[in-house]
């Protein structure tokens, strides 16, 4: 008995995610917890490093034994965004111990109420963000240290959106973004003054992020929420998140970015 459960645990596959499903779920969640919103990842201290505390937890369970098993559900979508959700470990065992008090309905409605807080998060946090978190941001991004690249051609926004298969959920927030164009642009100027290589390093940087994504395989929205995660560099902060969104959406718009 005990070698045939011992048999059955090996033949049981393990849970494999695409770089584009997990750009997405943690994009979308802004690495928070879906049912407590608490950030997942603790940040950098003198002496470790960034550490991710998040875990990902299966809508419906990829085994035929575990939480939420529905036979009917496509077994290719089971590592999936869509059959996936972002929670904190307090969150997580009890998801996944008792699955009769967390029902599939109950979980997709927590991951849905989530998403749509992050959005409202961040328009709210767009209107209060100025040239003090536009400078963190940049100065961030430029730590990067790339050299500016010449190959690239200009495309139209329209096209672009097409090309890399962007979805009117990013459309949205690139108009977000877009309306304070303006407040960039001066940032922009005013750090060119004494830094005359600014804006194309800059520029370089977001270049360079976009080149390594695409080779990654990522287009759609896996793409922008990598960019726009690049863009924010590793803040937990709406506020700075929104910051590189409106440089993130400066740039697609006047030069380069997104291009290829």
């Amino acid at each position: 008995m005990a070698a045939k459960k011992k048999s059955a645990e090996k033949s049981t596959p393990k849970a494999s995610f695409r770089d584009r499903d997990l750009k997405i779920l943690w994009g979308f969640a802004a690495a928070r917890c879906a049912k407590c919103r608490i950030v997942l990842v603790e940040s950098a201290t003198l002496k470790d490093p960034a550490a991710i505390v998040g875990q990902i937890a299966h809508i419906r369970s990829y085994k035929v034994n575990g939480p939420r098993y529905e036979a009917s559900y496509p077994a290719g979508s089971l590592h999936r965004y869509e059959n996936l959700i972002l929670l904190c470990p307090n969150h997580h065992g009890p998801v996944d111990k008792q699955e009769s008090s967390y029902t599939i309905q109950e979980l997709e409605s927590w991951k849905l109420e989530h998403e749509r807080w992050v959005q409202s998060q961040l328009r709210m946090s767009s209107s209060s963000v100025g040239f003090a978190e536009l400078e963190v941001a940049a100065k961030a991004l430029l730590k990067v240290g790339v050299t500016p690249s010449s190959d690239f051609q200009l495309v139209d926004p329209a096209s672009k959106m097409v090309r890399n298969k962007l979805t009117s959920r990013v459309l949205d927030e690139l108009m977000l973004g877009l309306m304070k164009a303006k407040e960039v642009e001066k940032m922009i100027v005013a750090f060119s003054k004494p830094d005359a290589d600014f804006a194309e390093r800059l520029k370089a940087g977001f270049l360079e992020e976009y080149k390594r994504l695409r080779s990654m395989g990522l287009d759609g929205d896996a793409l922008f929420l990598g960019m726009a995660s690049f863009a924010a560099a590793g803040s937990s902060e709406f506020r700075y998140q929104v910051a590189g969104r409106q440089l993130l959406a400066y740039f697609f718009e006047k030069c380069e970015v997104f291009e290829k």
